[in-house]
């Protein structure tokens, strides 16, 4: 498990105040350094290690964890829309169950209009949770197939005691034609709705208790592009007339931008850039964000530019790299200060090294493999003697020896593996604060 940071410590990223919120503001929501870990056991007594030839005791614990969410902090002001994005896996989901105390969180704290959710259990919890409500992504298994939709919009306020069976009955007809369907469906089932419908089920059924704050995690990715507009534009509605707060969750960039205030980029359990709406898709500064937005389609068959795409596959989050967690893949890894290279030359250092750990090739001559990667950028100095101890190794066929060699020469050495990124730069657009947690803006930094 990492280190906790302090809250007023400026290089993690529990010591931010959110990006994009200023000083004096009020924040509905407010997370500072929240983790989620979860044991990887395979079964009982699974991490439980016998040796046989140890004096002593021959049994040892190695319990690995899987890193899901590690020291986010972020706030929401109330009224707003956060949107949150990123692949599938990053920890989205987890993130905004953790928020919600549907699972506990491992480290951190989430303070709700002013009370520390982390702290709360039993009845206190309970009365909380009235406030936060969640709408899923699947708008079917959701949804229980056995009750009827008016029973189902009004579970939540019989679970918090609210009305009497008059007044639920006749709030659920108001919402269920509030969201945009007829009231007279009250008594029909789930599956006699369309996607569309039933994902106005599960926003009517959010809605029942008067919550201030919703989560919304990825209620539209199910629902073809029509439906989808139409499903966003009634939470836009909604969020209008109840004063509704949203932490919008999706992995579609187009969608985030239509719906949200602000946006957050999250990978591998970690958020890598925050900044209002405009200023990040107008001025991206990560350059995990640029490739996500590199890779939205153009609808345009004229459009004949490659779309951005990312190489090697997302890290373990059991084992998630040192410093940047986003450096195995990232474009633009910084060069190790010790090597006085060009930017050709790193980068064609940057992609030898990256064929030979993940054994991209079929060793065949020194000669042949200079010529294919670094033609007449082959640096000299300290990292050619590097380079010529790695070809050394390839040619006795030793890959791994090579790799290892080639990650402790180029790779370790940046300051992309040794330290953690954690920088404000000036926005363009706006004067929102802008987050980013990488390390090309170490030159831009503002005074924290």
């Amino acid at each position: 498990m990492s280190d906790t940071r302090d809250p007023g410590d400026a290089t993690g990223q529990a010591g931010r105040t959110a990006a994009g919120a200023s000083a004096g503001d009020d924040p509905l929501l407010r997370v500072e350094g929240l983790t989620k870990l979860f044991k990887n056991d395979s079964g009982f007594l699974s991490w439980l290690t016998v040796d046989r030839d140890a004096d002593g005791v021959p049994v040892t614990a190695d319990r690995e964890w899987v890193r899901a969410v590690e020291d986010v902090s972020f706030e929401i002001r109330r009224g707003e829309t956060l949107g949150l994005v990123g692949e599938s896996g990053c920890g989205k989901s987890t993130l905004a169950r953790t928020l919600l105390r549907l699972i506990d969180p491992t480290e951190g704290d989430v303070y709700f209009e002013g009370d520390n959710l982390a702290e709360l259990s039993g009845e206190a919890l309970r009365r909380k949770r009235k406030d936060m409500q969640i709408i899923f992504q699947d708008p079917q298994s959701s949804l229980d197939p056995r009750m009827k939709v008016g029973p189902i919009v009004e579970e939540p306020m019989r679970a918090h005691d609210m009305l009497d069976d008059e007044g639920r009955e006749e709030r659920a007809r108001e919402l269920l034609s509030r969201v945009g369907l007829d009231p007279q469906h009250y008594n029909r089932h789930p599956h006699a709705f369309s996607g569309g419908q039933r994902q106005r089920i599960n926003l009517a059924r959010a809605l029942s208790v008067n919550p201030d704050f919703v989560v919304c995690d990825e209620p539209t990715s199910a629902l073809d592009a029509s439906i989808q507009a139409q499903v966003l534009n009634t939470m836009r509605r909604l969020q209008e007339e109840f004063g509704l707060t949203y932490l919008f969750i999706s992995h579609d960039l187009s969608v985030i931008r239509h719906i949200s205030d602000r946006v957050a980029v999250m990978y591998l359990g970690e958020v890598v850039e925050l900044a209002d709406k405009e200023e990040l898709y107008e001025n991206p500064q990560h350059p995990y964000t640029q490739a996500l937005l590199d890779s939205i389609p153009v609808p345009d068959p004229r459009e004949s530019e490659t779309r951005g795409v990312l190489e090697g596959d997302v890290p373990s989050p059991i084992e998630p790299p040192s410093g940047c967690r986003f450096r195995t893949r990232c474009p633009e890894l910084i060069a190790p200060a010790e090597y006085d290279l060009t930017d050709a030359e790193w980068a064609a250092v940057r992609a030898f090294t990256r064929r030979v750990v993940r054994h991209g090739f079929e060793m065949t001559t020194q000669a042949d493999l200079e010529a294919e990667f670094f033609g007449d950028t082959r640096p000299g100095g300290p990292a050619g003697e590097a380079l010529d101890r790695a070809f050394v190794l390839l040619e006795r066929k030793e890959p791994d020896a090579a790799a290892d060699h080639l990650r402790d020469s180029f790779i370790e050495p940046s300051i992309c593996a040794r330290e953690q990124p954690s920088y404000e730069v000036d926005p363009e657009y706006g004067d929102g604060r802008h987050f980013c947690a990488c390390h090309l803006q170490r030159d831009e930094e503002l005074t924290h």
